[in-house]
C-alpha cells in the first residue's frame, strides 16, 4: 500500500516512558532466580534492551491520488515509536513494539474539499453560471467576483481528513536451542488509524549449518485486515440522499458544467457518478506471505544472502478515498466558473471538479519479490553493503531496486554510513492519469504509486557506539545513538526528505 521536505526535529515524547520502564523492569526481578546453575550456556540476550526510535518525514508534489492524479501531495508526518527486548531465559527472548504515525497531509484532506466558503460581491457570474443565466458561450463583463462554495485540488482543505494518527503494537517471541544453531519464533500485531484496522500474525523457523556459516529461515506471515470506509463527500451524499441532488451536501450549492453554467439538478444534462456509484461490498483486505532467505559466508570477508517472497492479497485493495476521472464522460464542477478553464493549474484555488467514480481494482493480487545482498568487509575502516531485488505481480508491475551502503569506521566509537538506492517500476495495467480512463473499463486508478516512474534516494548516517555504556539514566546504560538523513526524488517530481533518530539502551 507510499510521501514528505523542511528540517523539523522530531522530539520523542516520553510520557510513555513509566509504563514500559515498569513492562521491562518486572521480568527482570523474576531473572535472577532463574540462574543456569549447570553448565555455563551464552544467553541470546545478556540484558534487557530499549530502542528509543523517532522519525520526521516531508514530502510535495502534484499526482494527489484522493483528487484524481493531479493536486497537492504535500504531506508531514512524525513517528515515535519504542522498542523493548527482555531476556525470559538463557535461550528465550520476549520483544514489544509500540509506535505511533501522526501525519498532515494535503491530499488526504480534499476528501472533502468544500468546507470553504468565499465571499466576493458577486454581481454577475459566467453567463449561464452562478447568478446569471443566458447562452453557455457568452460572458458577463460586470462579473467582479464569485460568492459560495469553494474547493481546489490545490488546497489543503481544514476537514477532518487532514490529520490522522495511526497506532501499532507488536509482541514477538523467540527460541533458540542449546547449541544455538535453531530458531524458533512467533509474532502477533495490531495496528489502526482513521479508516483501517490490521490484526495480524506469523512464525517463523531458522536453522544454521556447517559451523553457523550457512543459514536458511522461512517465516510465514497472515494479516487480516478491514476498511473503515471513507468515500469522497459529493459520493457520501450522494448515496446519502439516493441521487437526491437538491439534499444532504449538494442542498442549495450549484452543480456547473464544464462552460461554468448552472446545471438544471433535476434533468439528465448534470452530474451523477458513474453507474450510480456502489459501496465497497467487501470490507475485509486479507494478506498471506511466506518468505524463504538462504545466507552464506563466503570467505573470511564475504557474506551472501539471496531470498524470496510469495505473497497474496484478496478482498478490497483499491483505496475508496481516491477519485478517478472518465475522457468519455462530461465533467461537472462546483465552486467559481471563471477557474474552470485553469483547472489543473497550481493557479486554480476555488473550484472542483465531481468525481466520476473511485479507484476500483481487482480483489486479488499476487506478488513475487526475489533478491539478494552482498556484504563485503574490506578492512578495518570501510565496508561494502550491496543490495538488489527484483519484483513482479499478477497487476503487470515490475520493479528493480538496488542499493549500496558503505559504512565507514572513523574512530572506536562513530561510524559513517552514506548510502545510494535506485528504483525504477513500470506502470500496472489499470493505471492512467487524470481525466483520461474510460468508463467503459471494469478496473481503474490515477494513484501514482502505481505509475511508471524512476526514483533516486541519496542518505547519510552517523552511528555513535559505546560498548561499555559508560553514559547511565534510570538504570539504563546509553549503548548506542543513530542519526539518518535521506532525500528521495521521483521522476513524477515527488521529493521528500526523512530525518531519523535512535537511542539504544542496556539494563545494568
Amino acid at each position: 500500500m507510499v510521501e514528505k521536505q523542511e528540517v523539523v526535529v522530531a522530539v520523542i515524547k516520553m510520557d510513555l516512558r513509566s509504563f514500559f520502564l515498569i513492562l521491562v523492569l518486572l521480568p527482570a526481578l523474576g531473572m535472577s532466580q532463574q540462574e543456569n546453575t549447570s553448565s555455563y550456556k551464552k544467553r541470546v540476550l545478556e540484558t534487557t534492551e530499549v530502542d528509543i526510535l523517532s522519525s520526521y518525514y516531508e514530502q510535495t508534489g502534484n499526482n494527489a491520488a484522493v483528487t484524481g492524479g493531479i493536486g497537492n501531495e504535500r504531506l508531514t508526518d512524525v513517528a515515535p515509536s519504542i522498542v523493548v527486548s527482555i531476556p525470559m531465559n538463557d535461550d528465550d527472548v520476549l520483544s514489544v513494539d509500540v509506535g505511533i504515525s501522526t501525519y498532515t497531509s494535503a491530499s488526504s484532506s480534499n476528501l472533502n474539499p468544500f468546507d470553504l466558503t468565499q465571499s466576493g460581491g458577486l454581481s454577475g457570474a459566467s453567463s449561464g453560471g452562478i447568478g446569471g443565466g443566458g447562452d453557455d458561450d457568452e460572458e458577463d463583463d460586470d462579473n467582479a467576483g464569485y460568492s459560495g462554495v469553494i474547493g481546489s485540488p490545490w488546497v489543503a482543505s481544514s476537514g477532518a481528513s487532514r490529520q490522522d494518527t495511526w497506532g501499532s503494537i507488536s509482541v514477538g517471541y523467540s527460541h533458540s536451542s542449546d547449541d544455538r544453531n535453531q530458531i524458533v519464533s512467533g509474532n502477533a500485531s495490531f495496528a489502526s488509524e482513521y479508516d483501517y484496522v490490521s490484526v495480524g500474525f506469523g512464525g517463523g523457523y531458522t536453522k544454521l549449518f556447517n559451523e553457523k556459516n550457512t543459514e536458511v529461515s522461512l517465516k510465514g506471515s497472515v494479516f487480516l485486515d478491514t476498511w473503515l470506509p471513507r468515500y469522497p463527500t459529493e459520493l457520501d451524499s450522494y448515496l446519502e440522499t439516493g441521487g437526491n441532488l437538491n439534499g444532504g451536501f449538494f442542498n442549495g450549492v450549484p452543480i456547473l458544467n464544464a462552460n461554468g453554467a448552472i446545471t438544471d439538478k433535476n434533468g439528465s444534462n448534470t452530474w451523477q457518478p458513474v453507474d450510480g456509484f456502489s459501496l465497497i461490498s467487501d470490507k475485509k483486505r486479507n494478506s498471506f506471505a511466506l518468505s524463504v532467505s538462504f545466507s552464506q559466508i563466503l570467505g573470511k570477508n564475504t557474506q551472501m544472502s539471496i531470498f524470496a517472497d510469495v505473497v497474496q492479497q484478496q478482498g478490497w485493495l483499491s483505496n475508496p478515498m481516491q477519485r478517478v476521472y472518465f475522457a468519455d464522460v462530461q465533467n461537472y464542477f462546483i465552486g467559481n466558473p471563471e477557474s474552470i478553464p485553469n483547472y489543473t493549474s497550481t493557479e486554480n484555488t476555488d473550484v472542483f471538479m465531481l468525481a466520476d467514480d473511485m479507484e476500483r481494482l481487482p480483489d486479488t493480487r499476487l506478488k513475487f519479490p526475489i533478491g539478494m545482498r552482498l556484504n563485503h568487509y574490506i578492512n578495518e575502516i570501510l565496508t561494502v553493503r550491496t543490495y538488489y531485488r527484483f519484483y513482479l505481480d499478477d497487476w503487470g508491475l515490475q520493479s528493480h531496486t538496488a542499493s549500496v551502503e558503505l559504512p565507514v569506521k572513523i574512530s572506536d566509537k562513530f561510524t559513517l554510513y552514506p548510502s545510494y538506492r535506485y528504483y525504477t517500476q513500470n506502470q500496472v495495467d489499470y493505471f492512467a492519469p487524470f481525466d483520461t480512463h474510460l468508463s467503459t473499463s471494469q478496473y481503474y486508478t490515477s494513484d501514482y504509486d502505481l505509475s511508471a516512474y524512476d526514483a533516486h534516494q541519496v542518505g547519510f548516517g552517523i552511528t555513535y557506539t559505546d560498548i561499555f555504556t559508560k553514559f547511565k539514566t534510570l538504570g539504563f546504560g546509553l549503548k548506542s545513538i543513530d542519526v539518518k538523513y535521506n532525500n528521495y526524488s521521483r521522476t513524477t517530481g515527488l521529493k521528500a526528505n526523512y530525518f531519523g533518530l535512535g537511542f539504544k539502551f542496556e539494563m545494568d
